[in-house]
């Protein structure tokens, strides 16, 4: 559920809002693109929900094995993921407020302070964090087994680029989302697969 809602709060936001701040009267005058972000900004809050609940379904596969190290930083990387989406859709809302008080045309010199904070917010700082808890987990899971190889190598690489790329290519917030996906769906066809019986104990 989290891969879903924040896959389409990226869709609709960046779909919706212009690259260039100087555009940003025309899609506020624009309802079809305007009614798109507020509805980004109201899946958020059960986007961010849905992620902890994964991070708490991980958390509880590891168990015992987990590693305290780097547990934290998942742990850690992950709440403050959640934290600035939650900063910057208030912060986007309040932008969008200010909009319509102002008939679509809010002073320029607010507007544009709090566009670039906001998309500070979501492009790097917590597309980065996501890089962090994606490289926690891949590490966490080649230490211990939490799911196969291959998927933690492909992990390593996804935080690797988030890391390293974050703000400079269009539409990279959308790995994180995809790569939670496959991760979770992995984990419910395993718990899914018939087990094979117990060997009965010798007499």
């Amino acid at each position: 559920m989290f891969a879903l809602l924040y896959g389409t709060v990226i869709v609709l936001i960046l779909k919706a809002v212009p690259s260039s701040a100087v555009d940003a009267g025309t899609w506020l005058t624009n309802s079809t693109q305007r009614d798109s972000v507020v509805l980004a900004l109201n899946l958020v809050p059960f986007a961010g929900i849905f992620f902890l609940w994964s991070i708490g379904v991980l958390r509880e596969q590891l168990g015992v094995k987990e590693d305290k190290f780097f547990a934290t930083l998942f742990l850690g990387s992950g709440l403050l993921f959640v934290g600035m989406l939650f900063v910057m859709a208030a912060q986007a809302g309040a932008l969008l407020t200010l909009a319509a008080e102002h008939q679509g045309r809010p002073p320029l010199d607010v507007w544009t302070f709090g566009r670039a904070t906001t998309y500070d917010l979501m492009s790097i700082y917590a597309t980065r964090m996501a890089g962090v808890f994606v490289l926690t987990a891949s590490t966490l899971a080649l230490r211990t087994g939490l799911f196969p190889r291959w998927l933690a190598l492909i992990g390593t690489a996804v935080g690797l680029l988030l890391l390293a790329a974050a703000g400079l290519i269009p539409l990279l917030e959308l790995l994180f989302p995809l790569w939670v996906l496959i991760v979770n769906v992995h984990g419910l066809l395993v718990r899914a697969a018939p087990r094979a019986p117990a060997a009965a104990p010798a007499a």
